[in-house]
């Protein structure tokens, strides 16, 4: 079993243009041999495991699974182990994972973590989504251009309600108030996030509140929603959209910020499941066509993918170099585990199997021509 499992990962390795033990930055060097058969034995879980668990090295993952991912080896280490396969399926398909009673546990669990880490992790504006550098140097000018571009292709006015779903630590919910004159309220699912946020908007007409959009009430002039939708689910697209067409005004716009995949997954990576974010599904096009049809109209849709490796290499940069603020309380695990999920997601962008979208929709009713903004 050792020797085929071995020779398994070699096979790998090799189509994904990485050596085993090589010198390269993006080789994998195997520390302990019970590495190849947890590999082949629990998939993409063993591979994120195996590393947290200090059982391989590489000096740059980003670098590893870009070229992972660009022959689709996380499909090849599925077909591996069809049986483990089907039952992960099977689960996404019979149960409603983003359920209103399982809404709170990626904030829990995710989100609710430690402020003190995205902090260190993120720009002044704490946003936690990709960022837009088209003309920025730096993250935070990136971020702040990002906050902007929504704003515009809202184009919000002084005096407007605007719908925050998914507001984070209310960076987005700030800027609007501060820059376009609108009252907004942001949801999150969060506790931490709802305390800091309240707090970073204080003196603003900006209201922050614990709920899941399943329970809004009201109308707003426009409606957002930023790094929020990957955890809405299949089964959920469409009472998303359907609440999102209640909630807005008939000449109103809606923003979807969003990560999209290149197709339609059946599951969430395992690891990314189990130690990231849990119940988590990204959406494809055909997912979010299929979710507004006979609802909205889709008046844009922006793709920048790539802005995502550049924005994940920064946030892997500052947190990397605050670690040593932040070691004695969350450990070597921890760390391993933060610097799996950022890189590995930079590879998964870098080889465009990952996309970010900003589509902006109306409804029928809405009159005049959109005019695409960039």
């Amino acid at each position: 079993m050792k020797a085929r499992a071995s020779g398994t990962v070699h096979h790998l390795a090799n189509k994904a243009g990485f050596r085993i033990n090589g010198d390269a930055p993006w080789d994998i060097r195997v520390i302990d041999p019970r590495f190849y058969r947890r590999v082949v034995m629990e998939g993409s879980l063993g591979f994120g495991e195996a590393y947290m668990d200090g059982w391989w090295e590489c000096d740059r993952l980003d670098q590893l699974f870009h070229r992972l991912l660009v022959v689709d080896a996380d499909r090849h280490i599925d077909s591996w182990m069809q049986w483990r396969l089907l039952r992960v399926v099977m689960r996404h398909a019979l149960f409603n994972l983003q359920s209103s009673r399982r809404a709170f546990v990626v904030g829990e669990r995710h989100y609710d973590i430690g402020n003190d880490v995205f902090e260190t992790m993120l720009d002044s504006t704490m946003s936690y989504s990709c960022a837009y550098w088209l003309r920025a140097a730096t993250l935070e000018e990136a971020q702040r251009d990002k906050l902007d571009l929504i704003c515009r292709k809202l184009e919000l006015q002084p005096g407007e309600r605007l719908l925050d779903i998914g507001c984070g630590w209310g960076g987005l919910a700030r800027y609007a108030a501060e820059h376009y004159g609108v009252e907004v309220l942001g949801i999150t699912v969060s506790k931490e996030q709802q305390k800091l946020a309240r707090e970073r908007c204080a003196g603003w007409p900006v209201s922050i509140e614990l709920l899941d959009y399943r329970a809004l009430a009201g109308q707003f002039d426009k409606v957002v929603s930023v790094g929020m939708f990957e955890h809405v689910g299949p089964k959920n697209y469409a009472d998303f959209f359907a609440i999102v067409e209640r909630r807005l005004k008939d000449t109103g716009l809606f923003l979807l910020h969003t990560i999209g995949n290149y197709l339609t997954p059946r599951k969430l990576d395992p690891w990314m499941d189990k130690y990231v974010f849990p119940n988590g599904r990204l959406p494809s096009a055909t997912d979010i066509a299929g979710g507004v049809e006979g609802r909205l109209l889709i008046e844009d849709w922006h793709n920048f993918g790539a802005d995502y490796d550049r924005t994940l290499m920064a946030w892997w940069e500052n947190f990397e170099r605050g670690w040593p603020r932040l070691a004695d309380k969350y450990g070597t695990s921890f760390y391993r585990m933060w610097k799996y999920y950022l890189l590995s997601c930079a590879g998964y962008f870098r080889s465009r199997q990952g996309q970010l979208w900003q589509i902006v929709f109306s409804k029928r009713a809405r009159s005049g021509v959109y005019r695409s903004v960039r």
